[in-house]
């Protein structure tokens, strides 16, 4: 069974900085991708940030050159470094993992999800 866990939320000011982690249990982050995606009230979940097993990495244009995705395999978690955020990015984070191929970056697409961290960026 594969689980995924999210940690490192919080609340920051605008222009500040958070890390958030996704530990992963089932499955691993060196033979298959990893995901982040948001949701903020009322809208819909939105890509963020993916990286396929080979190791290239996808961005959203909202986000891009803010925020960076990587993964340590050696402790089998995936990490997404948030830089200059903005009170838009105040959203439930979540960690997905899609199939060894990655056919897109949609949540359709996604195999397995953790239940989300809240960042809540303040203005």
């Amino acid at each position: 069974q594969v689980q995924l866990v999210e940690s490192g939320g919080g609340l920051v000011q605008a222009g500040g900085s958070l890390r958030l982690s996704c530990a992963a249990s089932g499955r691993t982050f060196s033979t298959y991708g990893l995901a982040w995606f948001r949701q903020a009230p009322g809208e819909e979940r939105e890509f963020v940030a993916g990286m396929n097993w080979i190791g290239a990495t996808h961005y959203a244009i909202s986000v891009k050159g803010r925020f960076t995705v990587s993964r340590d395999t050696a402790i089998n978690t995936a990490y997404l470094q948030m830089n200059i955020l903005k009170p838009e990015d105040t959203a439930v984070y979540y960690c997905a993992m899609p199939p060894r191929i990655v056919a897109g970056w949609a949540p359709d697409d996604m195999d397995y999800w953790g239940k989300g961290t809240l960042v809540t960026v303040s203005s």
